[in-house]
């Protein structure tokens, strides 16, 4: 009895797996088998009806045309097989109607002709459920690539991780490229009912139809994580900085300097959001990497006075808060580059590594022949302008392109900081020297602005959150795979749980951070005077290196002193210069008037050009060290003098070493008094 129990169930087995098996294939018996019934009744009902053939034959060609329209968005192959199909079995049951199914060749035509056709759609079954993706006629897709326009096309083996599948992709050889490819990504998110932003397609570079199709699942984004302290206290700044996480759990990384080693190139950053975006909390995520490294100082414009970054400004080196400062600033950052590329090269680095930040002890690369010259290291470089479409209001749309073109080579970064990267606001110049871009959530009409084509062509879509998705962004850098480039990614979220570990971290960058080197600092001391103070120890102040007249030789010819002889740097004691030096004050009984005093008469020229020296010495004592002619209103009504005349002493002045041109039309910079002496 338990022989036949088991042997019965076996025969049960047996059947329902032949009856799964055969499920697939038997809808088109059942059409076939439905036709021939449909064909008896209407026979009985319009047999020799002349009005009942008219009807079903267009009946007949109405059904195949709708047949052929809905098959628009399948493959070729399905849409001509499927009309086909509909036009024989329309035409077979509209004769089968008038003459009767079993008339000849009617009935003929129905017991070959159909099972024929029902087979040629089980054969198209079993094609499609091929599991051998090697063969031509295989796919593992499902039908998903044929329903969204890539028919033919070929996924090779998957690699799946966590949250994360990976897949080679090739399209049809000579009717299909990636830019279709790229162009089908949101149906394949909408077919997959995903997020468009979760489907990226990255081209292979060599190839026109091959590449990567990277589909995220799940969306690890969304849940906010809050910043709780920097990844690598007291690392290098050449170590990557991590800023908080992509869609797929991975760290969101960003290095600022370059590696030769692998091949990395030094970078400046541009930060891109619209208002709501998270910008505020992206460029924290950022400064609070960089303070957290050994051998980096920070130089920070911020117009809006500081009101995010308020708990770190202890931690710069140069903190300033818009307007003429900024502009201040933007020329000491100019005028540190050549001084920092000339001592790098001097002591053999082409770009800048850690080591040029220790003490430099090689004989081989000395600033002074013939033995280590034991030179202070040179820390990297950050100048960063945050709010920076204020300074280019007031400076001009370059004012930052001739940092960006040179700065790289003098280890020093650019991050600019701004809604909205557009070109009436930022020339074309600057935006192309500025490689590197954290892109947050923008108007969809901007999303050009702040990627490139190929990006945004792979799937990266920032428009889409606009100010909704705080923190989501894009990171465009090298160092980062460019099958990344187009991976959402978060920053890590600031609230005010932040702000006592922030304070923490600023003091211990005033404590263990790197201070300014006596090249940067001499560079920004020349053209800021007393307005760069420098977070510097007790032991280590600003050098200035001044910029002077002094005869070559012997001879009458003159030319400015940079502070280097014959390549190497000269100490500015050895030249006679105290650094510490107060400015002198007119004394009561001099022969020139106060500057402010109203005289009451016209001053001769002599006394006017004393004046104006006066003037410049007091806008140094007030650390507004870029003037022009509309600083001078007030002063040319109290003693007299016209604004054309201010213009043209000022271009004297700098013919004489006390003002120098900045990029901005009628400014000047005053060169400070112990340099210009």
């Amino acid at each position: 009895m338990e022989a036949q129990l088991r042997g019965g169930s076996d025969a049960g087995g047996v059947s329902r797996y032949l009856l799964h098996r055969a499920k697939p294939h038997l809808p088109p018996w059942l059409g076939w088998a439905g036709t021939g019934a449909a064909g008896a009744l209407g026979s009985w009902r319009w047999e020799a009806s002349a009005g009942a053939g008219v009807g079903l034959t267009a009946s007949s060609f109405i059904l195949t045309a709708v047949t052929w329209w809905a098959g628009k968005s399948t493959g070729k192959q399905r849409r001509l097989h499927s009309a086909v199909t509909v036009a024989l079995g329309s035409g077979w049951l509209t004769a089968a109607c008038l003459a009767g199914p079993t008339a000849s060749p009617v009935g003929d035509i129905y017991l070959m002709g159909g099972p024929a056709l029902a087979l040629s759609w089980n054969a198209r079954i079993v094609l499609r459920h091929n599991t051998d993706n090697s063969g031509k006629g295989g796919s593992s897709d499902g039908g998903l690539l044929e329903k969204v326009g890539l028919a033919r096309a070929q996924i090779g083996a998957a690699k799946v991780e966590p949250n994360r599948v990976t897949a080679p992709l090739a399209v049809v050889g000579g009717e299909q490229t990636n830019d279709d490819v790229a162009k089908a990504l949101v149906r394949i998110a909408s077919a997959l009912d995903l997020p468009a932003s979760a489907v990226r397609y990255t081209p292979d570079p060599g190839s026109s139809r091959r590449g990567e199709l990277v589909i995220v699942p799940e969306d690890m984004l969304a849940e906010v994580v809050e910043w709780e302290g920097p990844s690598n206290l007291g690392g290098s700044i050449a170590d990557p900085l991590v800023i908080g996480r992509y869609d797929d759990g991975a760290p969101l990384l960003v290095w600022l300097p370059g590696d030769p080693d692998a091949g990395r190139n030094s970078t400046h950053l541009l930060i891109a959001g619209g208002t709501g975006s998270g910008k505020g909390d992206a460029a924290l995520n950022l400064q609070t990497e960089i303070l957290s490294r050994r051998d980096v100082i920070v130089w920070f414009s911020d117009p809006k006075a500081f009101q995010d970054f308020a708990p770190l400004r202890a931690g710069l080196d140069w903190g300033v808060e818009g307007g003429t400062d900024t502009e201040v600033m933007v020329e000491a950052v100019k005028a540190a580059i050549p001084d920092r590329t000339r001592w790098l090269g001097a002591h053999g680095y082409r770009q800048w590594v850690p080591a040029a930040a220790l003490p430099q002890n090689d004989p081989a690369h000395s600033c002074q022949a013939g033995r280590a010259c034991g030179c202070a290291g040179l820390p990297f470089l950050v100048a960063w302008f945050e709010e920076a479409a204020n300074t280019l209001r007031n400076l001009g749309d370059d004012a930052f392109t001739g940092i960006a073109q040179e700065a790289r080579s003098a280890g020093i970064s650019l991050i600019v900081s701004l809604q909205r990267p557009s070109y009436d606001q930022m020339s074309t110049s600057t935006r192309a020297s500025l490689p590197s871009v954290i892109a947050l959530g923008c108007d969809a009409r901007d999303e050009g602005f702040v990627l490139p084509d190929e990006v945004l062509a792979a799937g990266a879509h920032p428009g889409a959150w606009g100010n909704r998705r705080p923190g989501y962004c894009y990171i465009v850098s090298p160092g980062i795979p460019e099958d990344r480039y187009p991976s959402p990614g978060r920053t890590l979220r600031f609230t005010h749980n932040a702000v006592p570990v922030m304070e923490q971290l600023a003091a211990w960058a005033q404590a263990n951070g790197a201070t300014a080197d006596p090249v940067t600092a001499g560079a920004a001391t020349t053209v800021a005077g007393r307005a760069y103070t420098g977070r510097t120890s007790a032991d280590s102040k600003p050098t200035p290196q001044p910029t002077r007249l002094r005869a070559l030789d012997g001879e009458d010819t003159m030319e400015p002193d940079t502070g280097y002889r014959d390549g190497l740097l000269v100490d500015p004691e050895d030249a006679g210069i105290d650094p510490d030096t107060e400015l002198p004050d007119l004394e009561e009984g001099d022969d020139a008037p106060i500057f402010g005093q109203d005289t009451g008469r016209k001053p001769s020229p002599e006394e006017a050009r004393r004046l104006l020296d006066n003037a410049l010495a007091e806008f140094e004592r007030e650390g507004r060290m870029v003037v022009g002619p509309k600083d001078f209103m007030d002063w040319c009504d109290q003693h007299s003098l016209s604004r054309s005349w201010v213009s043209k002493r000022l271009k004297d002045a700098a013919l004489e070493g006390r003002l120098e041109a900045t990029s901005a039309a009628g400014r000047w910079r005053i060169v400070p008094a112990l340099a210009a002496a």
